[in-house]
């Protein structure tokens, strides 16, 4: 396994970013959840879902890199 090298997984990491770009997508007020507005809760959301992601990341390379218990 490479070191340095580019892995497949660090792409989940670009997931986050390529849905908070699609700005047409979530510039709208309906769906409102608890009278939040989609635009608002739409990137709300992408917080914690961004925080799960990188979680595992960082466990999927804690896991393939050498010396890891």
């Amino acid at each position: 396994m490479r070191k340095n090298g580019f892995r497949l997984v660090w792409l989940l990491l670009f997931v986050p970013f390529a849905a908070m770009m699609c700005v047409p997508f979530y510039n709208r007020a309906l769906p409102a959840m608890a009278g939040i507005p989609f635009f608002y809760w739409y990137q709300l959301l992408w917080i914690p879902l961004g925080a799960l992601l990188l979680l595992l990341v960082c466990r999927i390379e804690e896991r393939g890199s050498p010396g890891a218990e």
